[in-house]
């Protein structure tokens, strides 16, 4: 078995890449529809990691890359894009618009 380095570990651009770095399985539909929530998950997961804990080293940090990217893939199994608002436009009231949640039958 090879030795996974934190320099290989930043190099890899898209989700299914990180898995197969970590050699975690995934099904590829729930990566398919949620790509981009799973990897805004866990860039959020990661940016925790590295300011609570600086000082720990490359293997350490990349055991708690992998379990981060665990949890930002199941927390697409059980939730949807639109519950987890991560993207800016899903938390923003578009202009001029009155939401039908917002209309009452009075």
């Amino acid at each position: 078995m090879t030795t996974l380095t934190l320099a290989e570990f930043k190099h890899i651009t898209d989700a299914e890449a990180y898995f197969e770095f970590f050699q975690l399985p995934y099904d590829a539909k729930v990566v398919n529809v949620n790509r981009l929530h799973i990897l805004k998950k866990l860039s959020q997961f990661m940016a925790e990691i590295d300011a609570n804990f600086p000082e720990i080293d490359d293997a350490e940090r990349l055991a708690q890359y992998r379990d981060a990217l665990i949890q930002a893939y199941e927390t697409f199994l059980t939730t949807s894009p639109l519950e987890t608002k991560l993207f800016k436009v899903f938390n923003e009231k578009p202009k001029g618009v009155v939401m039908l949640s917002e209309l009452s039958a009075d």
